[in-house]
């Protein structure tokens, strides 16, 4: 009989303990669930801390930046070879635009023509071969000439006139060629792109 005295005061005092704290424990619970989210701050940074699922996410808004990889691509392709038209990358893609052509064709053409510039007639500024014949070679005052030059003048007597491709190009540009310059200037259009 004892035994079952003390089961019975036993099974008294949880199921006492159930009825007093289940309660309490169900409030509290209920209090911190529905409470502001404290902002702890953190080493300087306010972080929030959820004891249940936010109702707005945080979220982040950016900017994607983008860049016009065309001069330096150029630039480090000038430079790679050591040429002295690589500070003027920036005029060779503007100067390309301007005029409608391809940003990679004067460098390819310079190229060909005189190893970018390390074979050009001294003093010329003429590194495209441009307007040297039996008279004599053409020469400009600076490089910024020559670039806005040679390219105004692809556009206007290959270009404009539908010689598009570095073969219809040589047809005019240098008739003589076996096909060598026109495969050459290709090369160079490929190893840019």
């Amino acid at each position: 009989m004892r035994l079952s005295f003390l089961t019975a005061q036993r099974t008294f005092a949880i199921s006492a303990f159930y009825v007093i704290f289940t309660p309490f424990v169900l409030l509290l619970s209920f209090m911190l669930l529905t409470a502001k989210t404290p902002v702890v701050q953190k080493q300087g940074n306010p972080v929030r801390i959820f004891s249940s699922l936010p109702s707005v996410y945080p979220s982040e808004n950016f900017t994607l930046a983008t860049a016009d990889a065309r001069v330096p691509i150029i630039h480090a392709y000038l430079s790679k070879f050591g040429s002295p038209l690589a500070p003027y990358a920036e005029k060779i893609v503007a100067e390309a635009d301007k005029d409608g052509i391809d940003f990679r064709l004067l460098t390819a053409i310079a190229r060909q023509e005189s190893n970018l510039c390390k074979y050009a007639p001294e003093g010329t500024y003429n590194c495209w071969g441009w307007g040297i014949h039996k008279a004599g070679t053409l020469g400009f005052e600076s490089f910024d000439e020559a670039i806005e030059v040679v390219s105004l003048g692809l556009k206007q007597k290959y270009i404009a006139q539908g010689l598009v491709t570095p073969e219809e190009i040589m047809s005019k540009y240098t008739p003589s060629s076996n096909g060598s310059w026109a495969h050459g200037v290709q090369s160079f259009l490929d190893d840019l792109q």
